[in-house]
């Protein structure tokens, strides 16, 4: 009788010890068995994902560079309501003659995108952009200027003056602001330069990426986030930013939107609609401070877009105090955390650049209102 019991008792701690084992197991290897995500976010390693080259955004595998493709879309009212502008990854916006304010939209060669425009001429600070990232670069004539540098350097120029196939001109709408052009179109440009001259380098340098972290005021995760690119305590309230480029209707307006963590476009106080009805929102917006000086009587501007600069940098529902800099034409414009020099990392998605040459007449940083 007294064996039966030890027995059962025996039997009791091996039970005991096996059930301890399978939870230990379980513990150790949660992170294999429950998939990415499970348990505390802070002990997921995420460095072996590959990311997009020109957005940023997480893909399963690497991929080969893309080529980019840039588009001058005009801004002057009298071409609104534009098309295609959101689906830009990246946009860089400055002004031209009377301060109007002009955009270089970049697309990746795997998107999709049926309509882009109207499409205007180029400047030549706007090629400086475009180098950076070996983009093909598409307009309608250009100041005499940027249609001297397009002769003598080595720029994949889609000019619809010499390739009107790759373009079209809506009946609907008055000249000059009715040429429009698509990625699909825009590819058989490329096809043909290639065919014609060879092909074109396509070595352009990524920018340090990551994820968008939400600022949410007493957690971990926000103070975490604020810790890398300065006080939180100074960013937080920093929500927004107006740009003025020439008064109404140029008079620009970034509004945070904590819900989706992105920063919504307006412009002379009306959202910044599409022509088929959509919105424009960008994860990382940039102001940038620059040289700029006027050339002649039709109001022609030479932009600085090499060396250094004052930049405000606004993510995450802050904004952080910023230097840019871009050593060559060739060389990638990038920006860093002013005190700490620390490259500053982009959220991924899409990323819109607003070139003024003052951060102080143009531009006011919206207040965060208090309740």
């Amino acid at each position: 009788m007294l064996s039966l019991k030890l027995n059962n008792r025996i039997k009791g701690v091996i039970v005991g010890l096996l059930v301890l084992a399978v939870a230990l197991f379980a513990f150790a290897f949660r992170g294999f068995l429950l998939g990415p995500g499970a348990g505390d976010q802070e002990f997921v390693e995420t460095d072996r994902v590959s990311r997009h080259p020109l957005s940023g955004a997480l893909l399963d595998e690497a991929i080969e560079l893309p080529r980019v493709y840039g588009v001058m879309v005009e801004n002057h009212f009298e071409s609104w309501p534009q098309s295609g502008l959101e689906e830009a990854v990246l946009v860089v916006e400055a002004p031209v003659e009377g301060r109007i304010p002009r955009l270089l939209a970049f697309y990746s060669e795997e998107q999709e995108v049926e309509k882009i425009g109207p499409v205007r001429s180029a400047r030549p600070y706007y090629l400086d952009w475009n180098g950076e990232l070996d983009a093909v670069y598409a307009h309608v004539g250009g100041s005499p200027d940027a249609l001297e540098l397009l002769q003598v350097d080595d720029t994949i120029d889609i000019n619809e003056f010499s390739n009107e196939w790759f373009f079209w001109r809506d009946e609907a709408r008055s000249a000059p602001h009715n040429v429009y052009t698509s990625m699909d179109l825009l590819e058989q440009a490329l096809d043909r330069f290639v065919s014609r001259f060879g092909a074109q380098e396509n070595g352009w340098e990524s920018w340090k990426f990551k994820d968008d972290v939400p600022p949410v005021v007493g957690s971990r995760q926000s103070e975490a986030s604020a810790g890398e690119n300065g006080n939180e305590e100074k960013e937080k309230e920093k929500r927004g930013v107006t740009i003025d480029f020439a008064g109404s209707p140029y008079l620009i307006d970034w509004k945070y939107q904590m819900e989706a963590n992105v920063y919504r476009r307006f412009q002379d106080g009306e959202l910044h609609e599409m022509e088929n009805g959509a919105l424009i929102e960008a994860n990382n917006v940039v102001v940038m401070e620059t040289d700029m000086e006027i050339l002649d009587a039709v109001g022609r501007r030479h932009v600085r877009t090499t060396g250094e600069g004052d930049a405000l940098l606004f993510q995450d529902g802050r904004v952080i105090t910023a230097t840019w800099k871009k050593t060559t034409r060739s060389v990638r414009l990038r920006f860093y955390e002013r005190e700490s020099g620390e490259e500053i990392a982009m959220n991924a998605g899409k990323t819109w650049i607003e070139v003024v040459p003052s951060l102080e007449g143009d531009v006011t940083v919206e207040e965060e209102e208090q309740e």
